[in-house]
């Protein structure tokens, strides 16, 4: 008669090595916070404001509301070609005035990039007016602006803002856009042109209701 066998140890395997974590690739010595922001906004393609800017460097709202008019200082003082601005919601560089002639006739050579004439002028009324409803725009300017509306709707300097409570008129007014456009913080900056315009009770009597 065949006796048990005792069972036999198994020796213990030893656990599989962990494998290692990819070692972070140096990013190397942080830049000075101006070159940062120097490099953040001459990408951007619309104005970034301060809080936006603070949060994807990594650095203090204040530093940056206080480092950011010193640059624009900077870049006058030594003639550059550009211009650091505030405008609308946000800062962003703009050309320099005095290059702006060289600079659109470089950008715009063979192209028909501009505002018509009526274009123009309904542009303005709409800024100086605003709010204004299309048959107010169309008495100040002799014409109907409902095409011109539509271009500058669809350029996206000019949007619907809200309706005339007596009459149910779309009213519009310039967008964020156009300010940015313009190079401009608010409307505060227009240029002093609005007592050239009739003034909306004085249409009274050329808008129909």
């Amino acid at each position: 008669m065949t006796q048990p066998q005792p069972p036999q140890e198994t020796a213990a395997v030893p656990p599989l090595p962990t494998p290692s974590q990819p070692t972070p690739v140096p990013r190397g010595e942080r830049p000075p916070l101006a070159a940062l922001l120097e490099a953040v906004l001459m990408v951007a393609e619309q104005p970034v404001g301060v809080a936006e800017l603070a949060t994807g460097l990594g650095a203090s709202a204040r530093e940056i509301e206080r480092l950011l008019p010193r640059l624009a200082e900077s870049y006058v003082d030594d003639g550059r070609g550009f211009r650091l601005r505030h405008v609308g919601t946000g800062w962003r560089f703009y050309t320099a005035d005095e290059c702006a002639p060289w600079v659109e006739g470089f950008v715009l050579a063979g192209q028909s990039a501009r505002l018509s004439q009526a274009a123009l002028e309904t542009l303005a009324v709409v800024a100086y007016q605003q709010p204004v409803s299309r048959g107010r725009i169309s008495a100040v300017r002799g014409v109907s602006a409902d095409g011109v509306i539509r271009t500058l709707t669809a350029r996206r300097l000019v949007e619907e803002v809200g309706h005339d409570p007596e009459t149910g008129a779309i009213l519009y007014g310039t967008t964020d856009y156009f300010l940015e456009r313009m190079g401009l913080r608010s409307l505060e900056e227009l240029p002093p042109l609005a007592p050239l315009l009739p003034g909306l009770d004085d249409l009274d009597d050329l808008v129909a209701p």
